[in-house]
């Protein structure tokens, strides 16, 4: 592995293979993976829980506007090391180059084993319910495979898990064909669910409006003032008597929109193949997230001012989303049913960006000896075949386990995902590891203060301090308020320390 701690030494990736990977990408292209990436079923589902634990239309516009600070502010950081340190990978570069090796391979670890993988999962599943809004034959409980019980654990086959196993496995297919193919995909279907967000905002705000809404008939800041506000719905035993309680609820509102703005960082696992990475790279983050961020608060403006507030906590499971009632509630059935196809849209080009940079990390470690060494090979079409195959399988696999409940009342089975476990698991892990990232613009500039900086984190040092504050603020949040939780999503990561070690020594043996 070569370092970028000097100018006048080579990149650590793609200088020695006789096939590289092809600088294809403009700075449309990358703006369309930002975007594309960011936007995929999140903006329509998660505020429901946010306005649960909050219970006001203003704590609940807080919650995604302070979520959106984190966003930009990550991503004004994340620009100037992507700019110095273009490189397939990405933020794994950045945190190997800052943190050392195992620092790096512990983010890539978290990435596959959980994060890139269980979103895409996540993703694929969502885009099946919201078929199954066309065809009642698309459904969980339509079962191919009907539970095989482990426990408290069930695999099953259902043909909305095959659905989003065709979609997962297709996917991944088209961007085996090269990269052109891909970005194609991923800028029509960016541009497509765009105008579709946008269409659902302006229904919303100009069409849905009406006098009952949260927007009108409940306090905007006071939730004690609005009936039927009950946290305990959505984080059991959880009950509030002052302000202070109310301010680590809304830092536990933010978990969603967090989520639903993630990904932004997935364009700088392409570093390798963007044109004129030192201008475009930069760019397109700041334009991506600006754009998300501000479609994402119109949004919620719109389901704000279109739906009551009694509406939200009956909204949180799909296909029954804050998007298809705002949708409906404008234009009646047909709403419903654009929305649907909106969502369906969205959730194809989200995948399809997900599944695109996500393989160029597990490419880029395994050229550092940290993953299965054919990972490292190009195909003739010079994209990283075996790394997204890997990528495919894993997923696929994760959409097959469900988690399994007993319901109290009717003592019947309750089958949940278990990649969507294992994703509340680890976003305090993975918050950490943005933290990191940022932290490194402060560790490259003393480490590497000689290498060519092509644009400089706005700001610094107020810009990337705040990221740190509020990152360590929410991650102390959900610490204290879901310890369980957060701690399990920590040893998650830290069992990848023992295969760290097996890699290093296969490497250095080999």
């Amino acid at each position: 592995m070569s370092s970028v701690s000097a100018p006048t030494k080579p990149a650590p990736t793609d200088s020695s293979d006789s096939l590289r990977l092809v600088r294809g990408l403009s700075l449309l292209d990358a703006t369309m993976i930002v975007i594309g990436s960011m936007i995929g079923s999140g903006i329509f589902i998660v505020s429901a829980k946010s306005m649960t634990l909050v219970g006001s239309p203003g704590w609940m516009l807080a919650a995604w506007a302070i979520a959106g600070v984190v966003t930009i502010t990550g991503a004004l950081c994340c620009a100037e090391l992507a700019a110095m340190m273009p490189h397939a990978g990405g933020q794994y570069v950045f945190l190997r180059e800052a943190y050392g090796p195992a620092t790096g391979f512990l983010f890539g670890w978290t990435l596959f084993f959980v994060v890139q993988t269980g979103t895409i999962a996540a993703v694929a599943v969502a885009f099946a319910i919201f078929m199954g809004v066309l065809t009642p034959t698309i459904s969980e409980n339509v079962y191919l495979i009907h539970p095989i019980h482990l426990g408290s654990y069930a695999i099953t086959l259902s043909t909305q898990q095959l659905v989003a196993i065709v979609l997962i496995i297709f996917l991944t297919f088209t961007n085996t064909r090269g990269l052109k193919t891909g970005k194609v995909i991923q800028n029509t279907f960016t541009f497509t669910k765009t105008a579709a967000l946008i269409g659902l905002i302006v229904v919303g705000l100009l069409l849905g409006r009406n006098a009952g809404s949260a927007a009108y008939a409940s306090s905007w800041w006071n939730p004690w003032a609005n009936s039927g506000w009950n946290p305990s719905v959505a984080l059991p035993g959880m009950q509030t008597t002052n302000g202070f309680w109310l301010l680590m609820l809304v830092g536990l509102a933010m978990v969603g929109p967090l989520f639903a703005q993630s990904a932004w960082n997935n364009v700088t696992f392409t570093g390798s193949e963007i044109r004129e990475p030192g201008r475009n790279l930069p760019r397109a983050l700041l334009i991506g997230c600006g754009v998300v961020v501000l479609l994402y608060l119109l949004a919620n403006l719109a389901y704000i001012v279109t739906l009551p507030l009694n509406a939200f906590p009956a909204l949180r499971v799909p296909p029954n989303t804050l998007a298809t009632e705002t949708m409906k509630a404008a234009l009646g059935r047909p709403g419903l049913i654009l929305m649907a196809i909106a969502i369906m849209v969205s959730t194809f080009g989200c995948n399809n960006g997900l599944i695109l940079a996500g393989a160029r990390i597990y490419y880029a470690m395994a050229r550092d000896g940290l993953f299965f060494k054919r990972a490292a090979n190009l195909s003739a079409r010079r994209v990283p075949v075996v790394a997204l195959m890997a990528q495919g399988l894993w997923t696929c696999l994760l959409t097959l386990p469900r988690t399994v409940t007993t319901d109290p009342v009717t003592h019947q089975f309750k089958y949940g995902q278990v990649y969507s476990q294992l994703l509340d698991y680890v976003v305090s892990a993975d918050l950490i590891f943005y933290a990191l990232m940022v932290g490194a613009v402060f560790v490259m500039r003393r480490k590497a203060a000689d290498l060519e900086r092509p644009y400089r984190t706005f700001g610094y040092p107020v810009v990337p301090v705040i990221y740190i504050v509020l990152a360590v603020l929410l991650v102390i949040d959900l610490a204290y308020l879901t310890p369980a939780t957060s701690g399990i999503g920590y040893l998650l990561v830290l069992a990848g320390i023992p295969v760290y070690l097996i890699w290093r020594r296969q490497a250095k043996a080999a």
